[in-house]
């Protein structure tokens, strides 16, 4: 949908952490992607085997024995141009919202938005009075969220439309993704199918699903990493704090709250906003940053 070309600040958001893993988790979901998808084409070409297997269909919801389904259909995809279009948008915004939460954070939220997508299309196909034949496969639903987080922390930055080069700012697109899905949705419920059968068309539920959990998390300053153990306890959404460590020195804690001041004037301004002051203060935070690293 878009590209997202500049740095926000990384470092200056984790102030005191350990360096980051060298490989983004954002480049090992979309090579997980594309070998499933090659490993389909190249050994199952005829019946597509793997993608019907990996597939959400209406006994998915039913059977407990299938509800692993709900996450392997989000690795599958119908036909390059389903691939192609869900990797692009996830290489080119996804990083940036992986730099913003961290690689274990987005991976969680990658994870819960692609099995809340396909509960809530098996659930919504359920309640139709006539249960049609489905199989549901893509990222797209999570791939939606990772583009409305996108959208808005960073609402004013501007990205390029493809396939034609047209620069947007990121609220534009967001407000264009909402309206899209939200019309698709009365056109019918969509079926996303491997093979053209049952026939191939948009999920716009699932889409809507990604946009409303990561409105969600966003509104809500939530933190999935205590999904594992404090599944049902009160400290699964965990709030998030504006900094990932606090400095002990008064010094040091006014100059991460003043730092926390102009991130958050970026997001709602845009990065042209800042002052001289201010950029000399983030220049000056990621200075105490790098000298910290390399203590």
């Amino acid at each position: 949908m878009g590209i997202y070309d500049r740095d926000y600040y990384r470092e200056e958001r984790q102030p005191g952490l350990s360096l980051p893993a060298p490989q983004s988790m954002v480049v090992t979901l979309i090579i997980i992607n594309v070998v499933l998808f090659l490993i389909d084409g190249l050994l199952f070409s005829e019946d597509h085997r793997l993608t019907r297997w990996m597939a959400v269909s209406q006994k998915t919801l039913t059977n407990p024995l299938l509800w692993w389904q709900f996450l392997t259909y989000g690795f599958a995809h119908a036909d390059f141009g389903h691939i192609l279009f869900n990797m692009l948008q996830l290489f080119f915004l996804g990083r940036a919202v992986e730099q913003l939460y961290g690689r274990a954070e987005f991976l969680r939220l990658y994870l819960v938005m692609l099995v809340l997508g396909s509960v809530v299309h098996a659930a919504t196909n359920a309640l139709l009075p006539e249960v049609r034949p489905f199989q549901l496969v893509g990222a797209s639903g999570a791939v939606t969220g990772v583009v409305m987080l996108f959208v808005l922390n960073y609402p004013r930055q501007t990205l390029v439309l493809f396939p034609i080069p047209i620069p947007v700012k990121a609220w534009v697109i967001g407000a264009i993704l909402i309206g899209v899905n939200v019309l698709g949705s009365f056109s019918g419920w969509g079926n996303v199918a491997p093979g053209g059968e049952p026939q191939t068309r948009i999920a716009f539920d699932v889409h809507l699903a990604g946009i409303a959990f990561a409105f969600l998390y966003f509104r809500n300053r939530w933190n999935l990493r205590r999904l594992g153990p404090g599944l049902f306890g009160s400290g699964w959404f965990k709030r998030r704090p504006r900094l990932k460590v606090h400095h002990p020195r008064d010094d040091q804690e006014k100059l991460s709250a003043e730092v926390d001041r102009i991130l958050e004037k970026i997001h709602r301004e845009g990065e042209e906003s800042l002052t001289r002051k201010e950029r000399r203060t983030l220049e000056s935070a990621s200075r105490e940053y790098q000298r910290r690293r390399g203590e």
